[in-house]
This record gives C-alpha cells, structure tokens and sequence, in this order.
C-alpha cells in the first residue's frame, strides 16, 4: 500500500524529470492530456473545489478545539465532508485512466484506495478509535497535503507556479510524511483489539464456500507493509526534491 500522504507526492515527483523539458512535475500530474478547453476548465473547478473543501474543514477542526478545549470529538466535526472529499478523491483515478491527465493509473489507485480503507474500513468501522490522537494526527497531515496539493494543480492548471507554492509542494512531505504514516500506524494498532474482539469482517470455517479470512490478521500485514514502503519512498522523495527544485532555481537564473 502506498500511504496517505505519500501517493500524492509520489504521485507528482516521480514525474519531476519532464522538468528537463521545461515542465514541472505538477503540470505532468495535473494538465489535461489533450488539453481541450472543458477538461481544463473542469479541472480547475474540481482543484478549486478540493482546496475549498480541505481549508473550511481544517477551520471546523481548528474552531472545535478552540471552542472546546479539547481535540475529543474533533472527528466527529468533520466526519462527514472528510468522507465526502476523500472519497471523492476516487474521480483522479478515472481522470489518469481515461488520459484526462498522465499521471499513473496505479500509484493513483493505490495512494486513494489506502486513504479510503483507513478511513472506512478501520476509523469509520472500529468508532472506538475516533477519538484518538493518532486519527487527529493522520488527519491534519492529510488536510495540509490536500490543501498544499490541490492549490499547486490549480496553479499549474492557470499556468502559474508560485515559488512558494511549488517549494511547499515539494517540502511539506520531509515533516508530514513520517507524521501521516505514523498515525495512520498507530490508528490501525489502535483498532486491532477491537477487531479481535468483535471479529470485524473476519469469515471463520467452516462454511459453504470453504474459505477463511481473518482480518485482524490483514491489518497486521498492512502495517507490516507501512516499513519497507515508508523508507524507499521517503528516499525517492528526497531525491526527486533536489532534482525539481535545482531545476527551478537554475531557471530561476537563466
């Protein structure tokens, strides 16, 4: 699985060598292939629309917590938009596989599908483990990437890239990445004895079709999964960091 906060930036810096042809990563992953008029201008409304979603629920968070005092019931503030937005998310797999833009059908399927499944099938499923420090830190990771990600494809869609926007794009991941991969860890340990004890989704034997599945089990193996992904893809981050922005500082001068 690729996880949360690293399939979108993946995603965009495994891209990065078209900058050798004068394009950034983010046109790669965000220009409409064929560049017609509709595609872009829907684009730009759904990045539009993504960044607005992201910023009003970080506010709804921000607000609870300060009227509250406390981050319990943070979640629940914003259950239903983050299922809404993340799980609208599915419509970027179906743009990069009918070549509305050329970014990778796969790293695109599985950086959605990993957020959706946390979000569903652990957070939403195991309600015991909403409350906990890990789902808020997965959370705000998730809400500064969207919102740093979604600003930057609506930049590059205008055919405008601040710097700062493309450094932040480009850098934010060096901090949330860790923390996001954490959280979502902790979260998923978090919900295990839960699911143990309710036998959440689990088919025991015997049964008419002969077939067992244990899914306490599976999410052991999902977060055994998190370590060897986490340390080649933070690695390739780093490196595709140096190459895009040394390619904008050299514009930069030339």
């Amino acid at each position: 699985m690729v996880p949360g906060e690293a399939g979108a930036a993946v995603e965009s810096a495994s891209l990065a060598n078209g900058d050798n042809n004068k394009r950034t990563a983010a046109a790669a992953a965000a220009a409409p292939a064929g560049s017609t008029g509709v595609a872009t201008a829907w684009l730009i409304f759904y990045n539009v629309a993504m960044t607005a979603g992201w910023i009003v629920m970080s506010g709804v968070m921000l607000k609870h917590a300060l009227l509250q005092g406390t981050v319990r019931g943070i979640y629940r503030s914003v259950e239903k938009p983050l299922k809404l937005f993340q799980t609208a998310s599915v419509l970027e797999v179906l743009y990069s596989f009918f070549g509305i833009v050329p970014s990778s059908v796969t790293l695109k399927a599985f950086h959605v599908s990993s957020r959706i499944f946390l979000l569903w099938a652990v957070v939403h499923s195991v309600r015991e483990v909403q409350n906990e420090e890990s789902t808020l830190l997965f959370i705000v990771t998730w809400m500064v990437t969207e919102i740093v990600r979604y600003s930057f494809y609506t930049f590059t869609l205008l055919q405008y890239i601040p710097y700062c926007v493309k450094w932040a794009r480009y850098s934010f991941f060096i901090v949330l990445y860790p923390l996001g991969v954490l959280g979502e860890l902790l979260t998923i340990h978090a919900a295990l004895p839960h699911v143990q004890r309710k036998g959440l989704y689990s088919i025991t034997m015997p049964n008419a079709h002969n077939f067992s599945f244990d899914y306490h089990t599976f999410l052991i193996a999902i977060m055994i999964a998190y370590v060897p992904g986490f340390i080649q893809l933070y690695t390739h981050l780093l490196r595709e960091r140096r190459l895009v922005l040394r390619v904008t500082q050299e514009q930069k001068v030339d």
